[in-house]
């Protein structure tokens, strides 16, 4: 008889799938093993159809249809993503802010949260208000515990991925969330400042009723490596949609030197953010050196 479980870490050969209230350790079956695209047949976060073996593991029959796949490394039917930055130390820098938003939006994350660490050293507590009118904005700090509660409330449902660059506080912000956490957090921070990507193990751990993705590989994808090119990276910045419609040159606007833009024409406006935008020129010219 099949059931269906989640796959919850990928290691040694075998597919760890939760069904129920237990874990249980799967191969898979040959004609997946076959499958050309075995990178990509099962990945962590996929609901999967198991058969039951006598040693008590188990046989992956079939994956049931993803709603999403993070691009790095590959979890699927996450829920959302909180990106986490720093107020200070280090200082935020807006496109490095903006490279993260547009991975996230490749992925076709439901939910994208921008949260802000060490609030406490901020002196506008309205810390990046220009783009709320974007993405939730959340504002805490690990050290006096202002907004983790929220933060803990989030992280509770659904599958979370907690990303970010190092030096930001996520492993203190865990912490402060739950203690328990802290072996995990650790070796994950580890490899962040190793830079170890290669050896990392794709996991979702439990957390209240939710899973949240252990992975410090999300910031080291390459634009390119992601699918992105010169004509659809201004599409992951969606603020420029209404205004693309405008354009002269409708079908082809690459919106960086094109006569009569409307999207060039909404930034002189102010209707697009300024440093939105120049984020955008920087990484469409990254985009097109690599792709051409």
């Amino acid at each position: 008889m099949k059931e269906i479980g989640r796959v919850i870490k990928f290691y040694n050969s075998f597919f760890f799938v939760k069904a129920g209230n237990e874990v249980i350790p799967c191969k898979l079956r040959g004609l997946l093993k076959r499958d050309k695209k075995i990178g990509s047949a099962v990945n962590v976060g996929d609901f999967v159809e198991i058969s039951r073996l006598k040693d008590k593991s188990g046989v992956i029959e079939g994956v049931q249809l993803r709603r999403n796949i993070l691009i790095r490394p590959p979890v699927a039917n996450v829920d959302r993503v909180i990106l986490t930055f720093a107020v200070d130390a280090p200082k935020l820098h807006p496109l490095l802010l903006n490279r993260f938003l547009v991975l996230a939006e490749k992925s076709e994350l439901p939910e994208i949260i921008i949260c802000v660490n060490k609030i406490d050293l901020a002196e506008d507590k309205n810390f990046l208000a220009e783009y709320e009118p974007l993405y939730k904005i959340l504002r805490v700090s690990a050290m006096t515990g202002e907004g983790v509660d929220e933060l803990k409330k989030i992280l509770s449902e659904g599958v979370t991925v907690f990303a970010g660059p190092s030096g930001v506080g996520k492993s203190s912000l865990l912490n402060a969330i739950d203690k328990n956490l802290k072996l995990k957090v650790g070796k994950v921070s580890e490899k962040i400042l190793r830079g170890k990507h290669t050896t990392r193990v794709s996991e979702l751990i439990e957390f209240g009723g939710g899973f949240l993705v252990d992975t410090p590989g999300f910031s080291a994808v390459d634009l390119s490596e992601a699918g992105l090119d010169k004509k659809n990276l201004w599409h992951c910045f969606k603020e420029f949609a209404q205004f693309a419609e405008s354009c002269k040159f409708l079908n082809g606007c690459s919106h960086s030197h094109e006569p009569d833009c409307g999207v060039k024409a909404a930034v002189e406006r102010g209707e697009i953010l300024r440093e939105r935008y120049e984020s955008y020129l920087t990484l469409l010219e990254e985009v097109t050196s690599e792709k051409f």
